[in-house]
């Protein structure tokens, strides 16, 4: 397996968890004095979304099926699950901090990629798309500081 499938692999599991985890996430605070975060949140849901979408259409164009779901083990050890225990509570700003340790892990995972032996066109879409994931983790910051 190439370098591009390994890496397409595992950030396609990363962003199908922060796609999950930030809707759940925009659900949770929707209804309460944060509404306007959950806008925010569903945005950044939407761009994982997006984001997986390109991975696994560049994989298909390379021969490499990278849409696989990632197993409950895995997504403990990316970090969105934390961000159930936040969710069950009532604590919007603990959603958050879950979201953003969510991202933390994210960006750790782009990290690891770069490090890999990518080709030129997928390293150029992994160098955009982690710039993107670390202003959406510092965008979530801010609204964790401004609470």
């Amino acid at each position: 397996m190439s370098d591009d499938a390994k890496a397409a692999k595992e950030l396609v599991e990363t962003l199908k968890d922060g796609e999950k985890g930030f809707a759940e996430a925009a659900d949770k605070v929707r209804d309460g004095d944060h509404a306007a975060w959950a806008t925010t949140l569903q945005r950044l849901s939407e761009q994982r979304a997006g984001f997986w979408r390109e991975i696994v259409e560049m994989g298909h164009e390379y021969g490499d099926d990278v849409d696989e779901s990632g197993t409950v083990a895995a997504a403990v050890h990316r970090g969105w699950l934390s961000l159930k225990d936040a969710i069950t509570g009532d604590d919007p700003e603990g959603v958050l901090k879950a979201a953003v340790t969510g991202e933390d892990h994210a960006v750790s995972e782009y990290d690891d990629a770069l490090k890999m032996d990518l080709s030129a066109g997928f390293r150029e879409v992994v160098e955009r798309q982690r710039a993107a994931v670390v202003a959406a983790r510092d965008e979530v910051k801010a609204l964790s500081a401004a609470a």
